[in-house]
């Protein structure tokens, strides 16, 4: 019963986070995602969160009609977290005094410490990521299909393919697979490490602790974090 509660906790927070995200993108361009490619790409991962489309259809309406309301900003955060881990925090916010507030108390509260603006996104790459599953075409065709599209790369395993792309080209380059492949498994805006820090078992468990309280919070959208967790202390945290 616990376990199911907190799962249902997640899945409420995520469906939260994508119908604020539908609501900016439907506020702040066309409501229709055909001609919207920001709110495409959120009507996306609703269908991949397996949310109802009457709760995407409301939403995108209510945006449509809203004269007045909730007015939601992309803000995002920097710090270091515990061992010296880059943190990067994306959030949509209707108070910006009071969601940098709780951004800076989860950092303080966890061993880590809030930054300036681009303190350390320099060690991050900005992309664009395509996902689709292996099944949808053979890895020389989907590299082919990807560098005609203009993505910069795709790699291709036994789960799926993934294609990368410079940030300016994402919308295209999704659109272009798109017409071909069908829709994707996700595509989205993400930040890589270029490097990454490598933690033991007290370190990581501060880290995810960092991590969890930010996933907790309304306002923040997507964290991305340059640590790595060998899979040995992660079955000891998991234990």
């Amino acid at each position: 019963m616990h376990r199911k509660g907190a799962q249902d906790a997640r899945r409420a927070r995520q469906f939260a986070r994508i119908i604020r995200e539908i609501t900016v993108s439907a506020r702040h361009g066309l409501p229709d995602p055909a001609s919207n490619p920001r709110l495409r790409a959120a009507v996306t991962a609703a269908r991949q969160a397996n949310m109802p489309k009457d709760t995407v259809d409301r939403a995108i309406k209510k945006a449509a009609g809203a004269g007045s309301g909730d007015d939601y900003v992309d803000v995002r955060y920097e710090g270091y977290g515990p061992a010296g881990v880059a943190v990067i925090v994306e959030a949509l916010t209707d108070n910006r005094n009071r969601t940098a507030s709780d951004v800076r108390t989860a950092f303080n509260k966890h061993g880590g410490a809030l930054g300036e603006t681009n303190s350390v996104s320099f060690m991050f790459n900005r992309l664009g990521a395509i996902r689709y599953p292996a099944a949808v075409a053979s890895a020389d065709d989907m590299l082919e299909a990807a560098i005609e599209a203009g993505a910069e790369n795709a790699e291709s395993d036994d789960e799926g393919h993934e294609i990368t792309c410079p940030v300016e080209d994402f919308f295209a380059v999704r659109d272009a697979l798109e017409t071909r492949f069908g829709a994707p498994e996700s595509a989205k805006l993400d930040w890589r490490p270029t490097t990454t820090v490598t933690l033991d078992e007290e370190k990581a468990a501060g880290l995810l602790k960092l991590l969890d309280t930010l996933d907790e919070n309304d306002d923040v959208q997507n964290v991305y974090a340059n640590f790595d967790i060998p899979d040995a202390v992660m079955q000891k945290l998991s234990g």
